[in-house]
């Protein structure tokens, strides 16, 4: 459209310049002693536009010709440009695709023809640790920092990325701390920190870095909560042979991060101490919040107390969870220790009807030896010595 509105002008220009031209009767006299021309107006006019025609083209044929050499260079530059953009566009292709020794090679010749090096030489470093040349890694990895500064960042995030995978979980951490001191923590670097803690094993790290990312909405509620019932785990594991130190740390445990599975494992761990007291009131608490069948069958082995008041506890606990073997096993436990042996018997009973277990068999071998039936009590430890769970 554009052309035809231009080529409507030019028409219309030569329909005005000939009509001009044809009722234009002046002329030109050039004097060049001892010579005299008359020209029309008309030819002056046409001879003067012709001329300066020529002469324009003749000048920029000139500096066309001049300019050839930088303009030759400008083009071989582009297209050097151009392939070499394609080439780290393959490097990173191939990286993805799996053909890592293709892709560390195209990413070499990237960075060579400085193409983005610092991103080329990162892609090099990971393809190099894909294969398994950890010198190569090395060497891209100190590439990629020096050629480009603004990678420095990225450079440490893909080195601790690289070395969680090689469980090289310190170096990891290290690294990530330095990531800190040059440009914050981000939810990303979190992630990998937190992975990096967890595979050093600093589990109070571990909690701080996955409340964090909790709050940050970096992590989804359930994966938080399972990542933090393992810290705590672990750090009750390893707090075992202390009583003082496991019941200062299970006093600090948010009460929004408590769980029946928590309980259970500090449970264990405090009567595994002897600290049965401690052990069932941590039951106690849980069990009026929310039931587990598993922590109470736990709850019948803790000794001392009231057992009145626990076994009154219990039986309130049965009459909302009817037949709940684990449960029904604990109120048989509590009422042997009081020697209650007919109820004892009766929630024993009833809890091996609903679950052939071992243990359910040996607590009425054991009442039946107190009680002077040995002849009863026999079977059931014949059976629980054939490990029928």
């Amino acid at each position: 459209m554009r052309g035809l509105l231009w080529l409507l002008a030019l028409f219309a220009a030569a329909v005005g310049i000939s009509l001009a031209a044809r009722f234009n009767d002046g002329y030109v006299l050039l004097v060049f002693p001892p010579y005299r021309a008359e020209i029309s107006l008309n030819l002056a006019i046409a001879l003067i536009v012709g001329a300066f025609a020529v002469l324009y083209a003749l000048l920029r044929t000139v500096a066309l010709t001049l300019s050839l050499p930088a303009r030759v260079r400008a083009y071989r530059e582009r297209r050097q440009r151009d392939k070499a953009a394609g080439t780290f566009h393959d490097a990173v292709r191939l990286l993805f695709e799996g053909r890592f020794g293709q892709s560390l090679k195209k990413a070499g010749e990237a960075h060579a023809a400085g193409q983005s090096p610092g991103l080329a030489a990162l892609v090099a470093a990971r393809a190099a640790q894909r294969l398994r040349e950890p010198h190569k890694q090395e060497g891209w990895l100190e590439r990629a920092s020096r050629d480009d500064p603004q990678m420095q960042a990225a450079r440490l995030m893909l080195e601790a990325e690289m070395l969680i995978e090689e469980r090289r979980f310190d170096d990891a951490a290290a690294a990530l701390q330095r990531l800190q001191q040059l440009s914050g923590r981000h939810i990303a670097a979190l992630r990998l920190e937190l992975r990096a803690q967890q595979g050093c094993g600093n589990w109070d790290e571990v909690l701080r870095i996955a409340r964090l990312l909790e709050k940050r909405e970096g992590l989804v509620p359930e994966l938080a909560a399972e990542i933090k019932l393992k810290a705590h785990r672990e750090n009750i594991q390893r707090r075992r042979a202390d009583r003082a130190l496991l019941l200062a740390y299970l006093r600090q445990i948010p009460a929004r991060e408590n769980s029946p599975r928590l309980t259970r494992g500090a449970a264990e761990a405090l009567l595994a101490l002897g600290a049965d007291s401690e052990a069932q009131q941590l039951i106690e608490t849980q069990l009026d919040s929310t039931w587990d069948s598993a922590l109470a069958g736990l709850y019948g082995r803790c000794r001392g107390g009231d057992l009145t008041a626990r076994i009154a506890r219990a039986d309130k606990w049965l009459a909302q969870h009817p037949g709940d073997a684990p449960l029904l096993l604990a109120l048989g436990r509590l009422c042997l220790a009081q020697r209650l042996w007919g109820k004892a018997q009766s929630y024993l009973e009833a809890s091996l009807s609903l679950a052939d277990r071992r243990e359910v068999r040996l607590e009425l071998a054991r009442l039946f030896e107190q009680t002077g039936r040995t002849d009863e009590a026999m079977p059931h430890y014949r059976a629980a010595a054939g490990n029928i769970v």
